[in-house]
């Protein structure tokens, strides 16, 4: 598993892997992994933890689920707001800042939560940790101007949206 994990890891960071996360996996990848309970995406077996982010849509209102590599860091669950290091920020984090009210699917578990925008001093004290999980977000900051966000998801008393 150890050897995979080092294989989809550098997949993202070339043109091709890039291309397939988001033409095929960012497609199929929530659906599979909701379908078996967080066990499998369209790579196979999960090796990088991960989570689908269930997002209201900020202009159609809509559902919108998206399949997020995830770091617990002292017991609180943070995704990276990376796109590849790509010029703009993806889609799901526009639809946070716009509600932050969110579900997230951990395993066969769904978990309404609110999702909190880190400033740059606190995404500073977790970005090593963040980074030793996945080493790519490292390059990704490396590759873009962008300030990559960074969300911490915080599980929400309500359960409206479960």
């Amino acid at each position: 598993m150890a050897s995979m994990k080092h294989f989809q890891l550098w997949l993202a960071t070339t043109p091709i892997g890039v291309w397939l996360s988001k033409a095929v996996a960012a497609r199929f990848d929530p659906w599979i992994y909701k379908k078996t309970g967080g066990r499998l995406t369209t790579s196979g077996p999960v090796v990088v933890p991960q989570l689908v982010l269930t997002t209201r849509g900020r202009k159609s209102g809509e559902q919108r689920d998206a399949q997020l590599a995830y770091t617990e860091v002292d017991g609180a669950v943070y995704v990276v707001a990376s796109n590849f290091g790509g010029e703009h920020h993806p889609a799901w984090s526009y639809n946070l800042q716009a509600n932050p009210e969110a579900v997230m699917h951990l395993g066969d578990q769904a978990t309404p939560v609110y999702a909190a925008r880190l400033s740059d001093d606190a995404k500073e004290v977790v970005w090593e940790r963040l980074c030793l999980n996945i080493p790519n977000y490292a390059k990704y900051r490396a590759k873009t101007e962008r300030n990559i966000q960074v969300y911490r998801l915080d599980p929400r008393s309500d359960a409206s949206a479960a």
